[in-house]
C-alpha cells in the first residue's frame, strides 16, 4: 500500500509548497555563491570561443546594462546547477511516499543516472562541439569582416546548445525506461533504426545552429546512443505489452 493513500489532498499541496520553498532557497543560495565568482564563471563559459578567436579575440556588450544582466543570468544558471542535489532530494522525498517499494528502488538510480547523462552531454558539447563548431563559424571572417560576438548573444547561444546536448544524451535512459515498461522492444528498435537516424538529423538541424558541423556532431553521438539504447532495452526491457497480451490470450 502506498503511503500517500493515507494523506488528504491538501496535505500534499502543503508538502509541495514547503519543498518548493526549500528548492527556491537553495537556488538563491547557489545564485549568491555563483555571483561572487561571476567573472570567472563567464570566462570559463567563453573559453572555447576565445581560444578559437586567438589573442585578439574579445567579447563586447552593446547595451549599457547588458554585462550586468549577463552576469546575473550566468549566476542564476550556475545557482540552479549548485542546487540540483537539493532539488533532486526534495523531488525524491515528495514522490517516494506515492510509490510502491519496487518503484522506489528504481526511482533514485534513474534520477542519478539521468543527471550523469545530462552532465555528460553538456560536457561533450563544451569540450568537443564548441571548439570545432566555433572554428567553422568563425572561419567566415575576412580582413573586412571581423567577428564581434556580444556577451548576451554568446550566453544565449551557448546555454541553448549545452542544454540541447544535455537533453539528447538522455536518449538511452528514456528508451530503456520505455522498454522496461514494455512499450517498445528490441525488434521494434532495430526495425525502425533507419527512421530513427532520419529523425536524429532532423532534430539536430532544429536544435543546433544552421551549420553542417554542429549538426553532424550531434547526429553521430545520437546514433551511438541509439545503439546503446538497444543494448539497454535488451538487458533491462521486458516483452512489449501487446506481446504479453497475445501470449495470455493464447494460454487462456
Amino acid at each position: 500500500m502506498r503511503e500517500d493513500d493515507k494523506l488528504p489532498f491538501t496535505a500534499h499541496l502543503e508538502e509541495l509548497r514547503d519543498r518548493l520553498i526549500r528548492c527556491f532557497i537553495a537556488i538563491a543560495v547557489g545564485f549568491v555563491i555563483a555571483y561572487l565568482f561571476k567573472e570567472r564563471l563567464f570566462e570559463i563559459l567563453t573559453h572555447p570561443l576565445i581560444r578559437v578567436m586567438g589573442q585578439k579575440g574579445t567579447l563586447i556588450f552593446t547595451g549599457v546594462p547588458e554585462a550586468f544582466f549577463t552576469y546575473l543570468k550566468v549566476s542564476l544558471l550556475v545557482g540552479i546547477l549548485l542546487a540540483v542535489p537539493v532539488i533532486t532530494y526534495e523531488f525524491w522525498m515528495f514522490v517516494a511516499p506515492g510509490l510502491y517499494k519496487n518503484e522506489r528502488r528504481l526511482m533514485l538510480p534513474i534520477v542519478l543516472i539521468s543527471s550523469v547523462f545530462f552532465v555528460g552531454g553538456a560536457l561533450f558539447g563544451y569540450f568537443i562541439v564548441f571548439p570545432y563548431g566555433f572554428k567553422f563559424l568563425l572561419g567566415f571572417a575576412t580582413e573586412n569582416l571581423r567577428p564581434l560576438p556580444s556577451m548576451k548573444e554568446y550566453l544565449s547561444f551557448s546555454s541553448k546548445l549545452l542544454l540541447a546536448f544535455g537533453f539528447v544524451f538522455e536518449l538511452p535512459l528514456v528508451i530503456t525506461f520505455l522498454a522496461r515498461l514494455g512499450l517498445v522492444g528490441v525488434p521494434f528498435l532495430k526495425r525502425n533504426r533507419k527512421y530513427a537516424l532520419l529523425l536524429f538529423f532532423v532534430g539536430s538541424a532544429l536544435l543546433t545552429p544552421p551549420d553542417v558541423v554542429t549538426q553532424i556532431m550531434m547526429s553521430f553521438p545520437l546514433m551511438i546512443l541509439y545503439e546503446i539504447s538497444i543494448i539497454g532495452a535488451k538487458v533491462f526491457g521486458r516483452k512489449p505489452l501487446d506481446t504479453e497480451a497475445f501470449e495470455e490470450s493464447e494460454e487462456s
